[in-house]
């Protein structure tokens, strides 16, 4: 047997993501007899959460920006010693659009370099997603300023580049990736003027069992907490952002206290000078290419079931894109799902007594985020502060009247006639940042758009999916 028989002859797991749940299942899948291919659209492993600098930065202390460092080495090592031995392939830069079945497999499309034209088919025998999560952001007036920034942007940013986009600051919404993104801001010299949080005192006290019954997480945000008074961030709990002012880029920022309803309270509102605002109000999962595999949604989250298993046979799902829940859920789910789908690729029957420990820490993780997501909710009433020329989609520049008008005038009552009547999400990123600022204003519940492709295709990738290289060459 020639060594391309052998290679053959072993299941192949394609891995679609290199964030922490993508890296834990590579990892946990090679060192239980499977070849994996992982693919991941960044130049670099590691995700959101373990961003690296850029090497040509030199950074002398990138553990700094980070917490869980010795977590992320062990995968960054785990994951260096099977590409090593063979086990492992790691495509960086590979956008993935389409995840096609096959009576035999399946076959993974992406799309390869700057200019994301190059394509690119992988066959796999099994395909894990561990496509992540990605944040979500509610419209106000002045959101489309220069210097307005997404909180995982700013966070991105730091990580990423070593670099700021102001020098005063103030993060604000609700959530808590607020806590690091306004640290790490201070901890780089920004003057993080104050930390602006919708959820008050009183949501935290009445889920204070649920939160205490993971003393590490709550351990956690009390050194975020030491760390914002240390370096002497104002933090404005039970308040909101009311909105952005400036006349070319952000200059200050109105917030205001909230009422026990989630209604602004008259006579609170103040004025904070910032020249950046990061805000953020959550997290939703991607579930693109799960919904294009007929995979099974609870809501926003692919359902899977004890071995992260998908509604789908030979898919499994592990990490944001099954429910938000941060990076060490993503760990625990991301090992369950590589070890079982190396058991179940080599013909045998996994023994969840092999997982046991990562099994408990995902259901004592999933209760503590399941209290936390009642915590941290958008206030009720964040509507009201919408006002009707306020820009809600801004790849198509429709406005929040224009969706009341939908609504009140026109009769829509669900996302898509809203967009068929709007124009609201047929934008570039088709509804992703505007879809759950829409079904607000709508009064309809959020749903998945059903999106034939995961990113834009290119027509000429299109035409020649599917074919040969041979036939492409001609």
């Amino acid at each position: 047997m020639t060594d391309r028989e052998r290679e053959a002859a072993v299941p192949h797991l394609a891995v679609i993501g290199a964030g922490p749940a993508g890296l834990a299942a590579t990892v946990a899948a090679a060192a239980h007899g499977v070849r994996v291919t992982l693919l991941d659209s960044a130049a670099r492993a590691g995700g959101q959460f373990y961003r690296q600098p850029a090497s040509e930065l030199r950074a002398g202390r990138p553990q700094a920006l980070h917490h869980q460092w010795r977590a992320w080495e062990r995968l960054r090592d785990g994951l260096r010693s099977h590409v090593e031995a063979g086990a492992v392939r790691h495509l960086a830069d590979h956008h993935v659009w389409f995840v096609e079945r096959h009576d035999d497999g399946w076959t993974v499309h992406a799309l390869l370099g700057p200019e994301q034209e190059e394509p690119v088919e992988v066959r796999a025998d099994a395909v894990l997603l561990a496509t992540g999560g990605y944040e979500k952001v509610l419209p106000f007036p002045g959101w489309t300023l220069p210097g307005v920034v997404t909180a995982g942007g700013a966070q991105a940013m730091l990580k990423g580049t070593l670099a700021v986009s102001g020098r005063t600051a103030v993060v604000a919404g609700t959530g808590p990736l607020l806590l690091p993104v306004a640290t790490g801001l201070a901890a780089a010299g920004v003057e993080v003027a104050a930390l602006v949080e919708s959820a008050g005192p009183k949501a935290f006290v009445r889920r204070s069992r649920a939160l205490a019954a993971q003393p590490g997480k709550v351990a956690e945000g009390a050194r975020y907490a030491a760390r914002l008074l240390r370096h002497r961030v104002r933090l404005l709990t039970g308040h909101t952002l009311v909105e952005a002012h400036g006349s070319e880029r952000l200059e200050t920022v109105t917030v205001a206290a909230l009422d026990a309803l989630g209604r602004v309270r008259p006579g609170t509102a103040r004025r904070i000078p910032c020249d950046t605002l990061a805000v953020g109000h959550g997290m939703l999962p991607h579930t693109d290419l799960a919904d294009t595999l007929g995979c099974r949604l609870d809501g926003t989250d692919v359902h899977v079931d004890d071995e992260q298993r998908t509604s789908v046979p030979g898919v499994w799902a592990a990490g944001e894109t099954t429910g938000i829940g941060g990076a060490a859920l993503s760990l625990a789910e991301g090992h369950i799902a590589g070890r079982s789908a190396a058991a179940r690729l080599r013909g045998t029957e996994p023994d969840p007594r092999a997982w046991a420990a990562a099994a408990a820490a995902r259901a004592r993780l999933r209760a503590f985020f399941a209290a936390l997501d009642s915590v941290y909710a958008p206030p009720a009433h964040w509507t009201e502060q919408v006002t009707d020329d306020t820009v809600v989609c801004r790849c198509e520049e429709v406005t929040g009247g224009a969706i009341r008008a939908a609504v009140t005038e026109l009769g829509a009552g669900d996302l898509r006639t809203v967009k068929l009547l709007t124009r609201a999400g047929m934008g570039w990123c088709q509804g992703r940042v505007c879809g759950p600022a829409v079904a607000g204003l709508a009064g309809c519940e959020p749903t998945p758009s059903r999106r034939p492709f995961a990113v834009p295709v290119p027509l000429g990738v299109l035409a020649h999916a599917g074919e040969s290289e041979e036939a492409r060459a001609q």
